[in-house]
């Protein structure tokens, strides 16, 4: 397995299009000072030991040097030895709706990215406990199988959205059902299904779907998400309308979400401006009897970043005996195959 120690330090990334950008403006800026002075193939003559080519791949080596830099900074590793861990814990399923309604805005800045806050959120407080993630929308999509590497989970969480459905609807029900048979096996007794939607416009038996998951023992959380009000539903700036031109509001289907709830022996949460109500349902579910668990992870990680270290010294290295104009001794070699004019 790979990742990184430190993989706040990839921030630092972001140094690169700024250093990109400020090179642009530069050749820019001495482009057009040169064109004040006169023709460019002219002053070309004049200046022979004048490289473009160089500074261009000066630039690129010393912007390659920085990025290997960032990357050994963030300690990448690989995972070397694998360890069986036991501990007691419940697995847990989240089942995201990510149908176009949860884009609808009251709740700012929209009903998807207040869950997927609250998601991460989440995960924070998680110790023994084990995730996985399903998306749902005309159909349910598996993202993530239960797991305890919290790190892959919250990524996995901050990048959920409507793309990931490609049929529209709330398949609630389908979401019930692959959730339920994705657990482990020795999870009897401990398993939980947490789904968060505004319950509008559910494609199939739900209700049905909850109570087959409630004879394997699962307890299953709802949390509401939207308004009764409701609001209507904004994509890349227009708002959807119907078949009558009428602009589409999504509302609150709160009776849909209690049912599946308390079929099952769970509780129904509405969800507010102020919390999700995830931090409710946690404390639920803390009072669930918990399992011995079984985890395979990585016991031991050696470290790589020496690596991008030594890579990014050979560039600067490099960096520092291309000079930025010709050296008449080399120029018979003609690294860079500029252009020559000949001496009369």
């Amino acid at each position: 397995m790979f990742r990184f120690a430190a993989p706040e330090y990839l921030y630092l990334l972001i140094l690169l299009p700024i250093l990109v950008g400020i090179y642009l403006l530069t050749v820019r800026m001495r482009r057009r000072s040169m064109e004040r002075f006169g023709d460019l193939e002219t002053l070309k003559t004049l200046m022979p030991e004048f490289s473009p080519k160089r500074i261009r791949t000066k630039f690129l080596l010393f912007a390659s040097a920085l990025a290997f830099i960032v990357v050994g900074l963030a300690r990448p590793q690989f995972g070397s030895k694998l360890k069986e861990v036991t501990h007691t814990g419940i697995e847990m399923m989240l089942a995201v709706d990510v149908s176009n309604s949860m884009l609808a805005q009251d709740f700012q800045p929209s009903r998807l990215e207040r869950t997927k806050f609250a998601i991460d959120r989440l995960i924070e407080q998680l110790h023994q406990d084990r995730i996985g993630l399903i998306v749902f929308a005309g159909d349910a999509y598996m993202q993530l199988p239960i797991t305890s590497d919290y790190v892959t989970a919250r990524s996995f969480a901050n990048n959920i959205s409507p793309t990931m459905g490609s049929k529209q609807g709330t398949a609630i029900g389908a979401a019930i059902d692959l959730a339920a048979n994705s657990f482990s096996s020795n999870s009897e007794g401990s398993r939980v299904i947490i789904i968060i939607s505004d319950g509008e416009n559910h494609e199939d038996d739900a209700i049905a779907a909850a109570e087959a998951a409630a004879q394997k023992g699962i307890k299953i959380y709802t949390i509401g998400i939207g308004t009764p009000e409701g609001a209507p539903i904004q994509i890349d700036g227009n708002f959807i309308q119907d078949e009558n031109g009428d602009m589409v509001v999504s509302k609150l289907d709160e009776p849909t979400l209690e049912k599946i709830a308390l079929s099952t022996g769970g509780a129904y949460i509405r969800a507010t401006n102020r919390s999700i109500g995830l931090e409710e349902i946690v404390k639920k579910i803390n009072e669930i009897e918990k399992k011995e668990l079984t985890s395979t992870i990585f016991e031991d990680y050696n470290e790589q970043y020496q690596y991008p270290l030594a890579a990014a010294l050979v560039l600067l290295v490099l960096d520092v005996f291309i000079l930025s104009r010709r050296n008449p001794r080399l120029r018979r070699f003609n690294i860079f195959r500029e252009h020559r004019t000949e001496e009369q």
